[in-house]
């Protein structure tokens, strides 16, 4: 997390900024939104995709009032989805602190997330960009339909590494390629600068939900054991996708109708962790992000004199090392 601080403090007075349009563009004469949104700003998370709008920015030209708009867009429109995501899933705490929804009820966090959405075109409109709101438009459609595909894909007991994959891209990596095109229009980026960079964050975005994916498979210190949440909704992620695939494998066919069954004890939850686990499931997923990152580490090569690149590859680094 060392390095990436110091990426945080390089481009400190952007990122400053870009928090400020945030906060006003969050503002209202309700008493009750303030009071909510006010908490839901006292963490605001790793803020990895401002920093990518930011860093993108410097790598095509420059940094100004529209691309920090931009980055306040999308920020605000990630938060909606997490605050509705929160609503679907009955989460019951976000960043180490309880949900909205836990505080307030479900009804009230839907109409907070809505409320972010509005504040995220607000941004848009503020950069009198087209392409902007058109960005803004599309990553709304992706983020719903994957979480659409990701429900009925639990509901069908979809368990193949294809169906995974389609989901994360739009779900997780849609984002954080649309950091790079948002900074790209705004410096009226060349195309093929454009379309490299925005593959390398889709990728990025890629290892940022397998990662947080194999967090499920090990012990939360506060509850001493491992949560499993994703199995519990019913999600198959990739190390047990890896796991189920080995035909070979002992009871395969005894851990391919647990993972299809709608409802999960913890002790059959336990047992399909331990399952990827003894089965390679882990090493997988972290053998498949180090693919990943060296196609992506590939297409910077031929920018490497850009002053920006060393601290993306560093932030691609940091997503994959860390421990949540």
């Amino acid at each position: 997390m060392g390095e990436v601080k110091k990426i945080q403090e390089n481009i400190a007075d952007d990122l400053s900024s870009l928090n400020d349009i945030i906060k006003k563009a969050l503002e209202s004469n309700s008493a009750l939104m303030h009071q909510i949104v006010s908490k839901f700003l006292e963490s605001k998370g790793k803020q990895i995709r401002p920093i990518l709008v930011i860093l993108s920015g410097r790598f095509f030209g420059g940094v100004n009032n529209k691309v920090l708009n931009a980055g306040a867009a999308i920020e605000l429109l990630h938060n909606a989805s997490l605050i509705h995501d929160d609503v679907i899933d009955e989460s019951k705490e976000r960043r180490g602190k309880p949900t909205i929804n836990r505080i307030w009820d479900n009804h009230i966090s839907v109409l907070v997330g809505d409320f972010f959405v509005s504040a995220a075109l607000h941004c848009a409109v503020q950069t009198e960009n087209h392409r902007i709101t058109a960005v803004l438009s599309r990553l709304g459609r992706e983020l719903s339909l994957g979480e659409m595909d990701q429900i009925d894909n639990a509901r069908q007991h979809s368990i193949d590494e294809e169906s995974y994959f389609n989901i994360i891209k739009h779900k997780t990596a849609s984002l954080f390629k649309c950091c790079v095109e948002v900074s790209g229009h705004v410096n009226n980026a060349n195309e093929k600068e454009l379309a490299d960079l925005m593959q390398f964050t889709e990728i990025l975005g890629l290892c940022f939900q397998i990662k947080d994916d194999i967090f499920d498979y090990f012990e939360d210190k506060a509850i001493g054991k491992p949560t499993g949440n994703d199995l519990r909704e019913g999600k198959v992620t990739l190390p047990l996708i890896y796991a189920l695939s080995k035909k070979d494998a002992p009871q395969h066919d005894e851990m391919v109708a647990l993972a299809k069954k709608n409802e999960l004890s913890n002790e059959e939850i336990a047992t399909l962790i331990e399952f990827a686990k003894n089965e390679g499931g882990i090493e997988y997923a972290y053998a498949t992000m180090e693919r990943l990152r060296n196609e992506a580490f590939a297409i910077l090569d031929s920018y490497r004199e850009r002053p920006v690149i060393d601290d993306f590859k560093t932030l691609f680094n940091y997503i994959i090392a860390r421990n949540k």
